[in-house]
């Protein structure tokens, strides 16, 4: 609860709940997600208390909203620069910690100062990849 004063939120149990649950999650969830989570200790929780917290942990910088999920926003709790792999089947995201090092071109840049990337990789994770070779007979073409 001490880590949390300094986000200056009115700290509620559900709030305390949605942060908790946040804490060192690498599930990327989406609002939706961490509501329903939530919801089984406070049932008479909104969605909307999820939604306006996750928006003033946005704006606080505690938390990252991802938009590479075309169907849901996802939210990531890892505020430390880093990147992402995605199934292309199950949408699972993974955290990618390696930093690569790019140079655009100067014709590229139109003038911008460069200050930072993010990389989105592709493809699809071992689970839906056996679930594809079952539906094959094991065998891919």
């Amino acid at each position: 609860m001490k880590k949390y004063k300094n986000l200056c939120l009115k700290l509620t149990p559900q709030r305390l709940a949605i942060l908790e649950y946040l804490e060192g999650n690498t599930d990327h969830p989406s609002a939706s997600d961490i509501y329903n989570a939530v919801c089984k200790r406070f049932p008479t929780m909104s969605f909307a208390t999820v939604y306006n917290t996750l928006k003033a942990l946005k704006g606080k910088a505690s938390i990252q909203e991802l938009t590479i999920d075309p169907d849901k926003k996802r939210f990531d709790p890892n505020t430390v620069h880093h990147h992402h792999l995605i199934c292309t089947e199950c949408r699972k995201i993974i955290d990618i910690e390696t930093e690569f090092e790019l140079d655009l071109p100067e014709l590229q840049k139109h003038g911008f100062e460069i200050t930072g990337n993010h990389i989105d990789f592709y493809g699809v994770c071992p689970e839906c990849a056996g679930l594809a070779l079952q539906e094959y007979g094991g065998q891919l073409h």
